[in-house]
């Protein structure tokens, strides 16, 4: 097999822990020797034990001399685990593969620096932009003090997501839902409106067997407080923040903390609205590092407005409900084409019946 190869392989075991692994970058590592794998690790759930050390330790002895194939610069600092640098000095490791360097202040490049002092032949950029695709919620979280938003909406062919009555379960076949399911186990955090959760009363779990062994983290944006406490979200094992607006009574909140939920509060936007771009920091400040919202088609616009969407999920199923039906976007406020959110679509593929169209949205030209 070639170099490309065994990064692919690294990369591959890097996907399987998006959604895990949070706060921490997900990292594959294959160990290689004499052109035999013999040691293949990612960071574990919870971000702990980093991908190269459970790598070597899969390869044991057989270390010595081999090429380590890593999908981030490994760590050189100390945290609850010593540097991954370290254990690869002292496995006697021969040559080290890095596919990106680490945006980590702490890090960026000074890995690379002390492999090379301990003799190490060190090679970087090779999958460079596969690499920075699947560890971008990372590198958003610290660059820009934000996560990385993925919108994924569910509609018909003429682009409504309900009924003129509400009624939406299901605009989609079970196929397409259970992709929507892995979806979710590959997001640190599901995010949905308080309309969203009035009109269907959602789990928002991943409910695919072994896809996320850390739970997703569901999140409500609530400006009002008009979560009920008798919500099928408070009957999931798994965590339920609501983000809301300050100045409310004190005896609501406490019955929601009751019922298990965290409330952060953050700023006002417009019309009494929660400031997107104040939502989305306060995610960042708890450690995620990866959003996938849900709608409704309030929070999907403002997200939209604010600039602050990286890339969209939109199934589309082959069925029309006409314009008294509910659009899967409130108004954008757009009086010119140029002006309009434009796309690159990344893949499309068959789910069931319907469609799923992934694409990310380009830098706005003003």
């Amino acid at each position: 097999m070639s170099d490309e190869q065994h990064m692919r392989a690294a990369l591959a075991l890097a996907a399987r822990g998006l959604g895990n692994v949070w706060p921490n970058p997900s990292v594959g590592c294959v160990i290689v020797r004499d052109g035999r794998v013999v040691g293949r690790g990612r960071t574990a759930a919870g971000g702990r034990p980093h991908a190269e050390t459970e790598a070597l330790k899969a390869a044991g002895p057989a270390a010595r001399g081999a090429t380590a194939f890593v999908t981030l610069e490994p760590c050189c600092h100390w945290g609850r685990t010593p540097p991954c640098t370290d254990a690869l000095v002292a496995a006697g490791v021969k040559r080290v593969v890095v596919a990106l360097v680490d945006p980590d202040r702490r890090v960026d490049g000074e890995g690379l620096r002390r492999l090379r002092e301990a003799g190490i032949t060190v090679e970087v950029g090779l999958l460079e932009e596969e690499a920075r695709r699947i560890n971008a919620g990372f590198a958003k979280r610290l660059e820009q003090g934000l996560p990385l938003v993925t919108l994924k909406l569910a509609t018909t062919m003429d682009g409504r997501i309900a009924t003129r009555t509400g009624e939406s379960q299901w605009i989609t076949g079970p196929e397409a839902r259970r992709i929507a399911h892995a979806l979710r186990g590959s997001h640190d955090a599901v995010m949905a409106g308080s309309g969203t959760l009035l009109a269907d009363d959602p789990e928002l779990t991943c409910r695919l067997p072994g896809y996320a062994p850390l739970p997703t983290v569901r999140v409500i944006a609530d400006a009002r407080l008009r979560t009920p406490l008798g919500a099928r979200l408070f009957n999931a094992e798994a965590p339920a923040w609501i983000v809301t607006r300050p100045g409310h009574e004190p005896a609501g909140l406490a019955q929601l903390t009751q019922q298990g939920a965290e409330i952060l509060e953050v700023a006002a936007g417009a019309q009494g609205g929660l400031d997107p771009a104040a939502m989305l920091r306060a995610l960042t400040g708890r450690g995620i590092t990866r959003v996938l919202v849900e709608g409704g088609a309030a929070l999907s616009a403002g997200l939209l407005r604010a600039g602050v969407v990286d890339r969209v999920a939109w199934f589309t199923a082959p069925s029309l409900l006409g314009g008294d039906g509910l659009p899967a976007l409130r108004e954008l406020g757009i009086g010119r084409l140029a002006d309009r959110p434009m796309l690159r679509v990344t893949g499309r593929r068959p789910a069931g019946d319907a469609w799923l169209v992934e694409a990310d949205l380009l830098p706005s030209p003003g």
